[in-house]
């Protein structure tokens, strides 16, 4: 069944109707079509533009349609156009000349662009919840490694002592950053659609307030020609999705460098690792590989939409139908990625000795070597190079600054004393690190109770998922 025909003479050219066809990627939004619908009759026969009856045997319809594909009865047939003639054409079987009635004031363009809405606003409440899960493991694992040392680096090179719990801190942040875009984005999107007809509303009497008050919308759009060719909620929501997926991939990174023989500072769970067809020895951590080679692919979906509707003039144009399969495509791999760098994230052992081995040997508390200077009286940059020679001297020895005799620090510089190895001992250069956001015992313990609070509070896809 088309949803148009009256004006044409003759059949679609088989390839064309195949070009044009949609339902075999709109399918999947096949639920919020039937709802949009069921809401629409209600409000035309609220209005009176449908008899109570009307309204009753379209929705009873549209509920049967709905019930029976998802109990795999009726299986969605792929020789129509979109998601909305099949629903249609099934209704006008089932109930007869009243489903002729359900399209009464609205048009395919208003039709798809809540549909997409509705979508999007389920998808954006499904990531939040992910990365809120993967949150509550991150802050479990901060909890336990608050005195796990490590070397922190810059330019990958050891810099200075933390805590793996400083560490992992670092990507809660940017998670929780994550969900305050998404649920910005879904505040910002909220305004429905339906009702804006093709591109310049209708001439029935449509109570468009209803209408989203019924779909949870916040209010109607106000520009029916925005309305059905806005496609910005989409952009905000791919370039959200680009930006975890470059945070996951930053943490594979890690990750990966970690699991090296050189670094030795986490080993991957079996259940996340693969092997090798010719080297028996090898354990890949595939699994952080394919998560940052995956981003690539979300960051093509945000660049094909921008692309897209760079040169579209007002309003709806048939490239925006463009949007829905890399849109599909970017969701499912986010939703995927996380869920996967969860289950390795939660099995894998941090080598603790390694990293503060590490830390250790990498010069690390150099620059609190220079602060024990600047605290007896030596001017920082002279400071600066004295521990620079001692540095040198280390090379030379193939020894840590910590293994160096007093002796020896003396003679580079007489101000040097015995108190000098409690200085640059590892526990003190993170301990005097207790500002707010440093890697300090009671800097942390700080910031786990901010986010423990944060956890604990509901953001608005919290909130909307509860109440769904």
């Amino acid at each position: 069944m088309k949803l148009w025909g009256g004006r044409f003479t003759k059949e679609t050219n088989e390839l064309v109707h195949h070009f044009n066809a949609s339902i075999s990627f709109d399918q999947k939004f096949y639920r919020q079509d039937i709802k949009g619908s069921i809401a629409h009759v209600t409000m035309l026969a609220k209005q009176g533009i449908l008899t109570a009856k009307e309204q009753e045997d379209i929705v009873a319809g549209l509920e049967g349609i709905l019930r029976d594909i998802e109990n795999k009865t009726l299986t969605i047939d792929e020789s129509q156009e979109d998601i909305h003639s099949f629903v249609e054409a099934n209704l006008i079987a089932r109930i007869g000349e009243a489903g002729k009635k359900l399209h009464t004031g609205r048009s395919r363009n208003d039709q798809v662009a809540l549909d997409m809405k509705l979508f999007v606003r389920d998808e954006v409440v499904a990531i939040n919840a992910l990365l809120k899960t993967l949150l509550q493991e991150l802050y479990q694992l901060m909890s336990e490694h608050t005195n796990t040392f490590m070397p922190g680096f810059t330019h990958l090179q050891k810099a200075q002592p933390i805590t793996l719990s400083h560490h992992l801190g670092a990507y809660f942040e940017m998670f929780k950053r994550d969900r305050s875009r998404l649920c910005d984005l879904y505040a910002r999107m909220n305004t429905c659609p339906l009702g804006s007809g093709a591109l310049a509303g209708t001439t029935y009497p449509l109570d468009r307030n209803y209408t989203a008050a019924l779909l949870d919308f916040d209010e109607p759009t106000l520009n029916s020609m925005d309305s059905v060719s806005d496609r910005d909620y989409l952009i905000e929501l791919l370039s959200a999705l680009s930006t975890i997926m470059m945070h996951l991939s930053r943490f594979c990174e890690e990750i990966i460098l970690w699991n090296t023989n050189e670094y030795r500072f986490v080993e991957i769970d079996d259940a996340y690792s693969t092997g090798s067809s010719i080297m028996p020895q090898k354990k890949n951590p595939d699994i952080a590989e394919l998560i940052r080679g995956k981003t690539g692919r979300v960051y093509g979906a945000l660049i094909s939409i921008l692309t897209t509707m760079k040169g579209l003039p007002l309003a709806y144009n048939k490239d925006m139908q463009e949007d829905k399969e890399l849109s599909f495509d970017a969701i499912d791999t986010v939703k995927g990625c996380i869920s996967l760098f969860f289950g390795m994230l939660s099995t894998m052992k941090f080598n603790r000795e390694v990293m503060e081995a590490s830390a250790k040997n990498g010069f690390t508390n150099a620059t609190d070597a220079a602060d024990y200077l600047v605290g007896h009286g030596v001017a920082f940059r002279d400071a600066h190079g004295i521990i620079g020679r001692l540095v040198l001297l280390c090379i030379e020895k193939d020894c840590a600054l910590d293994d160096l005799s007093l002796n020896e620090y003396k003679a580079i510089c007489p101000v040097f004393e015995e108190d000098i190895y409690e200085a640059i001992r590892m526990n003190t250069c993170v301990e005097k690190r207790d500002t707010i956001g440093a890697p300090g015992t009671e800097a942390m313990r700080a910031v786990l109770k901010i986010c423990k609070e944060y956890l604990d509070t509901d953001n608005l896809c919290d909130k909307i998922q509860k109440n769904s």
